[in-house]
C-alpha cells in the first residue's frame, strides 16, 4: 500500500480511540466522569481561540468544558452539559510531529481534561497517567 493511499483517522476513529482510551483510565477517576460527554471536533472554535488568546488553532488538543467538580455545588443548577473536546487536527499534527502512538496521545489529553474536571493539578495528572 502506497503511503499517499492512507487516509488519516476521522473525527469518528478519534472517538472511537478515545473511548477505548477512556477505559484504560485508572477506575477511581473513571467512575466519576460517566456523565461527561467527548466530542471530537476538528479545531477549536473561533471563540475558545480567541479566549484562550491561542496563536494557532494547533495549539490545543482539547480542552474540558463544564464546571469543574471541586468548585460544583449539589445547590447548583446545571445550565450545560460537561464536555471534553478532543480537537482531531490539532492532535494528528502532534501524532506527526513526534511519532507518538495515537492512542497514547488521546489517553494523555483525556487525563488532562478529565484532570481539569476534578480541579488536579499536572503532577497529579502525570501520576494518574504513569499509573495505567
Amino acid at each position: 500500500m502506497r503511503t499517499r493511499d492512507i487516509l488519516p483517522p476521522s473525527l469518528d476513529d478519534i472517538e472511537e480511540i478515545g473511548r477505548r482510551a477512556l477505559k484504560t483510565i485508572p477506575r477511581e477517576l473513571r467512575r466519576h466522569v460517566v456523565n461527561v460527554v467527548i466530542r471530537v471536533d476538528e479545531f477549536p472554535t473561533e471563540e475558545v481561540e480567541r479566549d484562550m488568546e491561542l496563536e494557532s488553532p494547533f495549539d490545543l488538543l482539547g480542552l474540558y468544558h463544564g464546571v469543574s467538580l471541586d468548585r460544583k455545588s449539589v445547590l447548583d443548577t446545571p445550565h450545560d452539559i460537561d464536555m471534553i473536546f478532543l480537537y482531531r487536527r490539532p492532535i494528528l499534527d502532534y501524532w506527526c510531529e513526534t511519532g507518538e502512538d495515537l492512542e497514547h496521545i488521546v489517553r494523555h489529553v483525556l487525563i488532562h481534561e478529565i484532570g481539569h474536571h476534578f480541579g488536579l493539578s499536572d503532577e497529579a495528572m502525570e501520576r494518574i497517567e504513569q499509573a495505567g
